[in-house]
């Protein structure tokens, strides 16, 4: 009687474990859902001041780096099919879709592959993934021997950290920022910060482009922000000194760079100018060049095309965030605008120094935002050089850099940088372009400011 017992129970549980394991997973890649990543920029501290020791000329004000330079970033698979997902990586409100994704096998490691390719940025994610995890490194193909580890784990749908300290302060609001503090680099910028509870977003804008979409955290008198879009990877973290109202920390761009920087709040922080940062030299009326487009022609502004337009030319690369958001703004004012006597010139300066890999990286960019406009191949990604190709200009200091010319081949107006929907600065720049356009367009110049 006992041992029927014992078999029955038996049975029992092996019926229970094939109704709950007989069931083939659905799902053909990834499971859907949250994930947590994090690149490990190194082994280091991101601070050069490991200890915490007050840095000079700032008594009683210490950092110290505690993410140990992992810099996190979540992202969410999403199934269309059973057969077919894509994946957004999340920074903040922006939403990246990626769906150049591959899974494969290596046999000689008895483990499934995954690729996922960002090639717009001309860099991808490789690695293996077993059930809940993906282990393997991100990989800028511009950039020579660029690899940094990349850890992912399934389920986790926090970025910096769970933990709920009170905040010492909330830091919304402006910051005036300085960057590269006492070196000859040393360069401003304004914080723009928003934070509910320990939820914390905003950017950087500086006079050369901002640093996009930062998402992150607030912990007692700690706070922590990151950005990872296929292309930059941005980790900053600070400490706050709610006494003077203060902050100072590090910043990190992937495992290249790194600096500190310290801000100070400040509602009517402003920076120089847009317009005043670049311009003609003494001598100069017009801009004028020729290169090589998509397709291997050589393009002028002397071209039919554009005789008698207002013409925009964009100093651009196609490993730049800051040009990528302002491509996606051209394209879609001429989407909205095609019966404008309008006419945009892209001139790309490439990391690529390989011609044709340079060429390839232009025509993918080309074919992602659906580029109605040209797209020329004008040098390497060096501000130095595109000064050198572009002799007319006091200098390149950005990427991107607009120039707007009037249907009189007149410069009118040199826009250095670009201030992203990330920044508060956006709507103002879209409504001011829209009406200098049109008063453009109507045959009213003006004078360069």
């Amino acid at each position: 009687m006992k041992i029927n017992y014992i078999l029955g129970f038996v049975v029992l549980v092996l019926g229970l474990q094939s109704c709950f394991f007989s069931a083939e997973n659905p799902y053909t890649g990834l499971p859907p859902g949250k994930w947590r990543a994090v690149l490990k920029l190194d082994n280091n501290p991101v601070n050069p001041n490991p200890r915490g020791e007050p840095l000079p000329d700032k008594v009683n004000l210490k950092f110290e780096e505690v993410s140990q330079g992992e810099l996190p970033f979540t992202f969410e698979v999403i199934y269309v099919t059973a057969d077919s997902f894509y994946i957004e990586i999340i920074n903040g409100d922006e939403r990246i879709v990626v769906d150049d994704i591959k899974i494969g096998r290596d046999k000689s490691q008895a483990k499934d592959t995954i690729m996922i390719d960002f090639p717009v940025f001309d860099s991808y994610i490789k690695g293996y993934f077993l059930e809940n995890a993906i282990d393997g490194e991100w990989v800028v193909r511009n950039r020579e021997n660029y690899r940094i580890p990349f850890l992912a784990r399934h389920g986790r749908d926090y970025r910096f950290s769970n933990l709920r300290k009170e905040p010492v302060m909330n830091v919304s609001g402006r910051w005036e920022t300085t960057f590269e503090i006492g070196t000859p680099d040393e360069y401003k910028g304004i914080g723009e910060f928003k934070q509910e509870g320990n939820y914390l977003t905003g950017t950087f804008l500086t006079e050369t482009g901002d640093y996009r979409y930062l998402e992150g955290t607030v912990q007692a008198n700690k706070l922590y922000l990151s950005c990872f879009d296929g292309s930059h990877a941005y980790l900053f973290e600070g400490k706050i000194n709610p006494t003077d109202s203060s902050m100072i920390g590090s910043f990190r761009s992937g495992n290249h760079y790194q600096t500190s920087w310290e801000a100070k709040f400040n509602p009517k922080a402003k920076l120089a100018d847009a317009h005043s940062l670049t311009y003609l030299k003494p001598g100069y009326n017009k801009i004028d060049f020729s290169f090589e487009n998509t397709e291997g022609k050589m393009v002028s502004l002397k071209d039919v095309r554009y005789q008698n337009k207002v013409k925009i030319i964009q100093i651009m690369g196609t490993w730049c965030p800051n040009c990528r958001d302002e491509t996606e703004f051209l394209v879609d004012y001429l989407k909205q605008h095609p019966e404008q006597e309008l006419e945009i010139i892209a001139l790309a300066f490439e990391r690529h120094k390989e011609k044709d890999k340079a060429m390839d990286a232009l025509r993918r960019y080309r074919d992602n935002f659906k580029m109605d406009y040209a797209l020329l191949l004008a040098g390497n990604s060096n501000k130095a050089e595109a000064s050198q190709v572009l002799p007319m200009l006091n200098a390149v200091l950005a990427f991107p850099t607009m120039i707007i010319i009037d249907k009189n081949d007149r410069v009118q107006r040199i826009h250095t940088g670009f201030s992203g929907p990330a920044t508060s600065e956006h709507k103002q720049f879209k409504a001011e372009f829209n009406r200098f356009i049109l008063q453009l367009l109507s045959n009213k110049s003006v004078q360069q400011q």
